[in-house]
């Protein structure tokens, strides 16, 4: 089978390379030039990706995937079209589908009888029939459902480990009718393997979800639910740090119950999912007053921790602080979204003089950003940490000379290594 898949990022790439490990000829398609050279030389453009290195050569040197800046001429020679181009919102909330439209316009240039196009982008329910369809339909000039076939089939995956994710749960899929969730379901079962799943109610695999709606839907409801999740557990830290309450011991015996589970307090988790998505849901139910309370929780808590620093420091005047973590996560190497950005507005403008490190960002990345770089063992005041890098669990005082006050973000600094210093973690008892 010939593939084509349109955008090669930290999804996109790692798909087309598990598509042709499975013995398919896939053609990458992606506008960054310098992405689709270091492809095409065998090269992962980005780090983090657990085994995208290897396989990413192995199936270059094979001939099973080249990458092109061309995705008309690509879509033009493949039986499937994959779609994993990056949809945001804008400040009201609002989606902005210029990228994806651009997209959908190329391939639908392209576009043969029988070709499936499944969308793997997140979308606000009812966008893959209502918006893109139509639009593949009038710049082909074909029918959808009879010529050429629509599905949407959600990417469930965690940045770093794509390759499991993909083996560990089920492949939901949604068509415009039922033609095309049959070849949808025949495409996915032909590029996908699944690890057995017995806790499971069904088999793993590739589950027909019975609309392209519903399938819309049920990734939405994924990615709100732990954006709720989280804001409740940022509401539990806020009283529990005004009555004198760990907060993760409680969650702790909360999650001790069968059935329940409530994400640990901390700084905003940026990315692509959980900041975005349940704002798509928003712009679909805007009458949803728990997934617009949670959103509003948790955007605010990154101007919570520089609060707490400023507690502990008297005054962020002309202090020097250090923020560790550019990432929106631990070991990923992406700052969209992340809370780096609010963090750092914050302490700017309460005074501070404020560094960023990040283990993953050279200097000139961090200037390019707009920061300060920072560097381990200079001077400090205090510190925040953003990200739970990995590499942060065996800090000490050591690393960060001078610091009086540290607020961890992430739960991730060991306290026993900083003798002396007063550091804050969000919904713990102040000491």
């Amino acid at each position: 089978m010939r593939i084509a898949v349109v955008a090669l990022g930290k999804i996109g790439l790692p798909l087309a390379v598990q598509f042709a490990t499975k013995g398919h000829e896939v053609i990458g398609c992606d506008v960054n030039q310098v992405t689709v050279d270091l492809i095409n030389q065998g090269l992962e453009p980005f780090p983090g990706e657990t085994d995208l290195a290897k396989k990413l050569s192995q199936v270059v040197a094979s001939g099973s995937l080249t990458a092109t800046t061309d995705t008309t001429n690509a879509v033009a020679q493949a039986d499937a079209v994959v779609i994993v181009v990056p949809l945001f919102v804008d400040e009201s909330g609002v989606p902005d589908f210029g990228w994806m439209d651009a997209a959908t316009k190329a391939v639908a240039l392209g576009l043969k009888p029988g070709t499936l196009v499944s969308y793997e982008t997140t979308l606000p329910v009812g966008t893959t029939r209502g918006r893109f369809t139509p639009k593949l339909e009038g710049l082909s000039g074909m029918v959808a459902g009879k010529d050429f076939f629509v599905v949407f089939s959600p990417e469930r995956v965690f940045t770093g480990r794509v390759f499991a994710d993909l083996r560990k749960y089920p492949k939901l899929i949604g068509g415009i009718d039922a033609a095309s969730a049959a070849k949808g379901i025949a495409f996915y079962e032909a590029v996908l393997d699944f690890d057995p799943r017995p806790d499971l109610t069904r088999a793993n695999g590739v589950w027909d979800l019975g609309s392209a709606e519903a399938s819309e839907m049920a990734k939405l409801a994924e990615t709100t639910y732990r954006d709720v999740n989280i804001g409740l557990a940022n509401q539990f830290a806020l009283f529990a740090e005004g009555a004198g309450i760990d907060v993760q011991q409680v969650i702790a015996a909360s999650n001790s119950q069968p059935f329940s589970h409530i994400h640990q307090p901390g700084i905003a988790v940026g990315g692509h999912c959980i900041p975005i998505y349940p704002r798509f849901y928003l712009w679909n139910d805007p009458t949803a007053t728990v997934v617009r309370a949670a959103r509003e929780a948790n955007s605010l808590m990154p101007v919570h921790a520089v609060d707490l620093l400023s507690d502990e420091l008297s005054s962020l005047s002309g202090k020097r602080v250090a923020v560790l973590g550019a990432s929106y996560r631990g070991g990923v190497k992406e700052t969209a979204f992340s809370g780096v950005f609010p963090v750092v507005q914050t302490l700017i403008d309460r005074g501070a003089t404020v560094y960023v490190h990040d283990p993953m960002y050279t200097d000139m990345e961090l200037s390019g950003l707009g920061f300060t770089p920072f560097h381990l063992g200079e001077e400090v005041d205090g510190v925040i940490v953003q990200a739970d890098h990995a590499q942060y669990r065996t800090l000490s005082a050591h690393d960060l000379p001078g610091v009086t006050a540290i607020v961890d973000g992430r739960r991730i600094l060991d306290p026993h290594s900083f003798p002396g210093v007063s550091l804050r973690v969000i919904g713990a008892a102040r000491k």
